[in-house]
């Protein structure tokens, strides 16, 4: 069995360890600060055979799920981003009644989009590449977390009104490379 590589961060602000395959197929363990190392090569060995599928997942539809892009299409399409996403919440918003506090466009690297506990809504601005379906998922995805700030069967009850087919929406935004929190 070929080694595991992967890069291992320490962080002040993590508060658990976090196994992590990027789009390049960089393997990253992201552990608390004072945190026992020991336990990170029992969880590689554990997780050997999922990473290994993953890299070898994200290396294969590396060609033709990832464009390159830069500041300046950051630059580009943040507004039109922020406009799309916009007018979607105040869509969803008027059925369900969600009322977020603010949304925010970002160049998220591993992020479609994200919740805060004080309802502060991201979106990342590469959502404007995506088909209109999917874009509209993410959107309601994280406006269902001011409800349910979690991934429990309520929560995807609650993706469900909106969305029945969200696995296999969730299963097709796979292939382009970035996760839901």
């Amino acid at each position: 069995m070929p080694e595991i590589i992967y890069t291992l961060r320490r962080s002040k602000r993590a508060k658990r360890m976090r196994l992590t395959v990027y789009h390049d197929g960089r393997v990253v363990i992201t552990i608390p600060h004072k945190f026992n190392e020991k336990k990170v090569d029992k969880l590689v060995q554990e997780k050997r055979d999922w990473i290994q599928k993953k890299v070898e997942f994200v290396k294969k539809i590396k060609k033709r799920a990832f464009t390159q892009y830069t500041k300046g299409d950051y630059i580009t399409h943040k507004e039109i981003a922020r406009k799309q996403v916009q007018e979607r919440v105040n869509f969803f918003d008027k059925i369900y009644k969600f009322n977020p506090r603010k949304i925010s466009i970002r160049n998220q690297k591993t992020r479609w989009g994200s919740c805060s506990r004080k309802g502060n809504l991201s979106f990342n601005y590469k959502i404007v590449f995506l088909p209109a379906r999917y874009a509209d998922y993410i959107i309601f995805h994280e406006l269902c977390h001011l409800k349910e700030f979690n991934h429990s069967t309520k929560f995807w009850r609650l993706v469900g009104m909106a969305f029945s087919d969200y696995k296999q929406i969730r299963r097709a935004l796979k292939q382009y490379g970035l996760s839901l929190s």
